[in-house]
């Protein structure tokens, strides 16, 4: 290996593990923030082969570009006119993909699977995004900590990069024992309960259904999570306040906002943001008030809301999609992700609250962690699985949360599918095939229930729903399927939450 590069990973790597968090989310001023951009854009311009060509197609000089308006003004890049167009080195930094150390590969949901290669170095902008949920919400620093890894192993980036974030904050001294069972059901029981007892605190990380499918699981097999100190973290998809009140409820916790946290992340550039104990109690007041979250946010659904560092990923909104240029083994410049989405101050979000009567920073007196004034970016789920009914625009978090509500949270697993389906008559009617839990049977009796829910909470968090679907075709048609029924819940395949 090179000396410059020893040298290099031991600077960098020596500079994560002594400075503090305070100071590693420590934001630049404008101007400084924004000839950061242009420095990053011109070292990508020189040494990443892919990008020279790019810039070069578009008939873009790189040295026109000296002001941040220049910036704004550079074309966009997305998969399919980018990183499908180049082979894999040339998308490298130096066209040189040995500098790497380990490559992920993005899941394909949207198409072609792409490799994502990158370096150990590449890893620390990320594992601040963990520090700051370990140390903010969970107390890591104070606290022996034992950390599950539940996302799948392997090629797919969820596992092994989070796992390596993990040892970077144990590496930085951190109390934390990691362990990698994976998506491997017997092994994360074993964990838990033989390893749990001799640590303050568990915290399972993984995809929300299949944490949601553990702690159900394990109490039927009687485990007692309240024994050891429960935290979740999790990542991929977006779900409800309720969804996390009743997570915190069957693993025995008492503060929700404290014991879990979402992080926005992709296989393109590791976590791009991650939700804090603030932004958490932001999104539950939210929850509360639709008319406000619809003001904020111009839709009939609850988003991901998460903090992000600028300096880190930098975030720009497009037509109502999000663009983010940051460092990694690829490099990326004003990178179309196609995640709808928007951006939010700090002050514009807290004025717009404090509007409506709420002050979230009442909350964090007396050097409460969790309220740096780090800008918000919100994301919305997979526009592919809304379904059109009446014209109102029906979407899975809708369904979601009817679903959560007592005792029907005690009935299903929380998996579904949404459809519109003609009848005889031609008539098009909403309906909902709801995954049965373990021994539950369905039956009429529950299918009223569940489609009252669903068309009450329909009603009060979907004005569309409310505007155009006549009275008669607003209660949704419930059908139960058992728990894994091959046809609508397959094992081991990624859930898809509507069909057309």
């Amino acid at each position: 290996m090179p000396l410059t590069r020893i040298d290099d990973f031991l600077e960098t790597y020596r500079g994560y593990l002594e400075t503090p968090l305070s100071q590693l989310l420590k934001q630049d001023q404008t101007e400084a923030l924004h000839q950061k951009l242009i420095h990053f854009f011109h070292a990508t311009a020189k040494n990443v082969p892919a990008y020279r060509r790019f810039l070069a197609e578009r008939g873009v000089d790189p040295l026109s570009v000296r002001k941040i308006e220049d910036f704004f003004n550079l074309p966009e890049i997305t998969k399919q006119n980018y990183l499908l167009q180049h082979p894999l080195p040339d998308l490298c930094r130096d066209g040189r993909i040995e500098l790497c150390d380990i490559a992920a590969a993005s899941s394909g949901s949207t198409g072609k699977p792409c490799f994502w290669p990158r370096f150990v170095t590449d890893e620390l902008e990320v594992a601040v995004r963990f520090e700051q949920i370990f140390y903010d919400s969970f107390d890591a620093d104070k606290k022996r900590t034992l950390a599950v890894i539940c996302f799948a192993l392997g090629t797919w980036v969820g596992g092994m990069y989070t796992a390596a974030c993990c040892r970077h904050l144990a590496a930085k001294g951190y109390p934390i024992l990691l362990v990698t069972p994976g998506a491997n059901r017997e092994e994360i029981y074993r964990v838990v309960q033989e390893l749990g007892p001799y640590f303050d605190q568990t915290i399972l990380l993984g995809y929300p259904p299949f944490l949601k499918d553990i702690v159900d699981e394990g109490l039927l097999r009687g485990v007692d999570w309240a024994r050891y100190g429960m935290r979740w973290v999790a990542a991929g998809e977006v779900f409800s306040e309720e969804f996390r009140s009743l997570m915190a409820e069957r693993m025995g916790i008492e503060d929700a906002e404290r014991s879990s946290a979402s992080l926005y992340g992709t296989a393109d550039a590791g976590v791009l943001g991650c939700e804090t104990p603030l932004s958490i109690l932001i999104r539950r007041w939210l929850a509360t008030h639709p008319d406000a979250a619809h003001e904020l946010f111009g839709e009939s659904r609850l988003p991901t809301l998460v903090q992000y560092n600028p300096g880190s990923r930098f975030f720009e909104t497009v037509g109502g999609g999000l663009l983010f240029t940051g460092n990694g083994g690829i490099p990326l410049v004003r990178y179309n992700i196609l995640d709808h989405g928007g951006i939010l101050g700090f002050e514009e979000m807290r004025k717009f609250l404090i509007r409506y009567g709420f002050d979230p920073l009442l909350n964090f007196q007396n050097g409460v962690r969790g309220a740096r004034p780090l800008p918000f970016v919100y994301v919305f789920g997979r526009s592919d699985f809304t379904v059109s009914y009446f014209g109102a625009n029906i979407y899975p978090e809708n369904i979601t949360v009817g679903l959560e509500q007592k005792p029907i949270s005690e009935w299903v697993t929380g998996k579904f599918v949404l459809e519109t389906k003609e009848d005889a008559e031609r008539n098009r009617h909403l309906t909902v095939t709801i995954e049965l839990a373990h021994g539950v049977e369905g039956g009429d009796d529950k299918a009223e229930i569940v489609a009252s829910s669903l068309r009450e909470h329909l009603l009060r968090l979907n004005s569309e729903f409310a505007a155009y679907v006549p009275p008669a075709y607003q209660i949704p048609r419930t059908v139960f399927r058992t728990l894994g029924d091959p046809e609508y819940f397959p094992a081991g395949v990624k859930h898809r939450y509507s069909r057309k």
